[in-house]
Formats: structure tokens, C-alpha cells, sequence
């Protein structure tokens, strides 16, 4: 895929793999409103992926690729054997993380702790690479601690590329390792967009894209304009309505739904067949919850949803009655660049 963007000069949009965020719900939802965004999934152990329930860990809809898994670990052998898992589960790409700063991932060297341990990164890259023929990708940070960012990048990245790595994705900030809670090193560090594009301007024949702050889909733009790919993280979660501005940005499409209703109107098949299931539907509409962010009557759209669809045999109709919780205007706002096309026109 990244081979094919670059020599046809095309760009990537994708929503950051997210802990407690990203899951198949989640994903299934955020299709409904771009069709070309490519989707990632929580991080998963690779550990895990081989000795745990895989359908569970790694099961998935048809409707959510273009789909990336997300694996941390720093064992090659173990990371090769995963990624051969993930490639035989039909994923699209297999990502290795070596941005994440919780305890968790430091406790079991891998994760951001990988940035220290650039010969190692490249020693995954090609373990992973020689048991599946998908796209094998990184994901990592600008540096950790006290590492000079313009040293600790270049030598990660250039291990990863000697490897066979097909993409890198770039968070622009450095994770601080000691110190910080993970929620902290996602705003204190300070973001250095600078760094990423400078790496980029060095590898001019490898996919770059860049992660972190991005706010919305104006910002993404100019990004796109040194970058090879955009990434968000929480703002898509948020807000999700701003992917809806993403197809138009990429491919010149209109997005799946022109209006907020209708991506809940798009999501409610889905969310009818897992409470058919056994699916709790909190489970499901706790990711829909800013879809209205912003509009009037969002405060009481997620209370209803929050407070009611956790109750036992909570339906459809938890979901309809929020609804009618939002004005029909508010309804009808049309999505981020069907707006600025409608207000051009006038």
C-alpha cells in the first residue's frame, strides 16, 4: 500500500491506535464516516496474540479496512510469529510500537523504552517482515528522557528502513519515561513538527506521517503539504464528526453520510446485530458520545446514552430517545467540508 501512495503522490489519513479507544465497535463506527481513513486497532501484546483468545484480541468486521493491528513487544521471534498471526487473521498492515510510555510497556522493554534500542527496532522490523508479506510498519515517538531527538529519530528510523520497514509513523513529541503518567505525555512534551518534517526531507523515498495535536481537518491539510500521511488520535475520538471531512480531503468523494443522524442511522444495523449477540449496548455507544460535540443538546445526548445504556437490557430505543434529545437543526449540520463547499457557493 505505502509503495503504491508514494509513486502515485497520493496521502494517508489514519486514526491513532488507542488503548480502551480503538476497539472493533469504535472502528465499525468511525467507517461509517470516512470510507478511505485507515483504522487502527488498540495495541496488543504479542504475547498475547499467541497464546490468548485471538478472536477476542483480534476479531474484527469486513466493513472496517482498510485495518492496521497495532503489536507491542521486543521478543523477534515471538513479534515475527504474531505478525504471521495477524496477516492469516486478513489485516492490512501490522504496526510495531515503539511509542507507548505506560509502566506496563516499560516493565517489558518494549513500547517507547524500543527508542533507547534502535539496533533491536530493526531486528523486530525484520522478524516481522519475514513471516508476512502485508505492509510492516513503526510507530514512535521523537526521542525518550534526555535523548537528542535529531540523533534518536534518524537512528531509529534508519535501523527500521534497513529492515524492509514499509511505513513510519511519527509522534512529535518525546515521551519522558520518568516523570510523567502516559495522560501527561500525551500533552506535556512539547510537540516539534520541525523534527518530523526534517526526517522526512531525508528520506524522501520512505512513508512519513506524522501523529500528535493534530486538532482538525484544516490542520491535517497543511501538514499533508511536507508530510506523506496525517494521524489522529483523540480529537477523532472526541469529536468524531471531523472524519467526516476526510474523504473529501483525500479523494475529492463526499463522505458516506452528509449529516449527524445519519451516522448513527448507518451505525444502528451494526449495533442491532451485537445486542443480538449478547454485546452490552454501552459497550457500543460509549464511542458515539461526542459525535454531537459542540451542538446543542450534546451534553444531554451523552448523559442519556451514559446513564441509560448501561442498564440492564438496554436496546435500540436508549438510542432513539437520545436522539430526540437533539434539535432537528442540530441534526442537520452538515459535515466539516460539505459546510465550507455550501458556504462557498452562497
Amino acid at each position: 500500500m505505502y509503495r503504491k501512495v508514494l509513486e502515485n503522490n497520493e496521502k494517508v489519513f489514519a486514526v491513532a491506535p488507542m488503548m480502551e479507544w480503538t476497539d472493533r465497535h469504535c472502528r465499525v463506527f468511525h467507517r461509517q464516516l470516512s470510507r478511505h481513513t485507515l483504522l487502527y486497532t488498540e495495541m496488543v501484546a504479542a504475547a498475547a496474540v499467541i497464546h490468548g483468545d485471538r478472536e477476542k484480541l483480534l476479531g474484527y468486521s469486513a466493513a472496517e479496512h482498510p485495518l492496521a493491528c497495532q503489536l507491542g513487544g521486543s521478543d523477534p521471534k515471538e513479534l515475527g510469529e504474531a505478525a504471521k498471526i495477524v496477516r492469516d487473521f486478513g489485516y492490512d498492515e501490522v504496526n510495531l510500537n515503539v511509542g507507548c510510555p505506560s509502566d506496563r510497556v516499560q516493565s517489558g522493554r518494549f513500547g517507547a523504552c524500543l527508542m533507547r534500542e534502535p539496533e533491536l527496532v530493526g531486528e523486530l522490523i525484520a522478524s516481522m517482515k519475514a513471516t508476512s508479506d502485508i505492509s510492516i510498519t513503526l510507530k514512535c515517538r521523537i526521542g525518550v528522557d534526555d535523548q537528542d531527538p535529531e540523533e534518536a529519530l534518524d537512528r531509529v528510523a534508519d535501523a527500521a528502513v534497513s529492515a524492509g520497514c514499509d511505513a513510519i509513523w511519527v509522534h512529535a513529541r518525546k515521551a519522558w519515561l520518568k516523570g510523567l503518567s502516559p495522560k501527561e505525555n500525551r500533552d506535556i512534551p512539547p510537540l516539534d513538527y520541525d523534527r518530523v518534517y526534517r526526517l522526512k526531507a531525508r528520506l524522501p523515498d520512505v512513508f512519513v506521517g506524522i501523529n500528535g495535536g493534530i486538532a482538525d481537518i484544516s490542520s491535517a491539510k497543511s501538514h499533508l503539504e511536507h508530510m506523506d500521511g496525517v494521524m489522529l488520535g483523540r480529537v477523532a475520538y472526541h469529536d468524531p464528526w471531523v472524519l467526516s471531512g476526510v474523504d473529501p480531503l483525500l479523494k475529492g468523494l463526499p463522505a458516506p453520510v452528509s449529516r449527524r443522524r445519519e451516522a448513527i442511522e448507518a451505525f444502528l444495523p451494526y449495533m442491532a446485530d451485537k445486542l443480538e449477540a449478547g454485546v452490552r449496548l454501552t459497550n457500543m455507544t460509549r464511542h458515539i458520545l461526542g459525535l454531537f460535540h459542540g451542538v446543542p443538546g450534546a451534553r444531554t445526548w451523552r448523559r442519556r446514552l451514559t446513564v441509560d445504556a448501561v442498564k440492564s437490557g438496554a436496546g435500540l430505543d436508549v438510542v432513539y430517545a437520545a436522539l430526540g434529545e437533539i434539535g432537528a437543526d442540530a441534526l442537520d449540520i452538515p459535515a466539516p467540508l460539505h459546510q465550507e463547499e455550501e458556504n462557498a457557493a452562497a
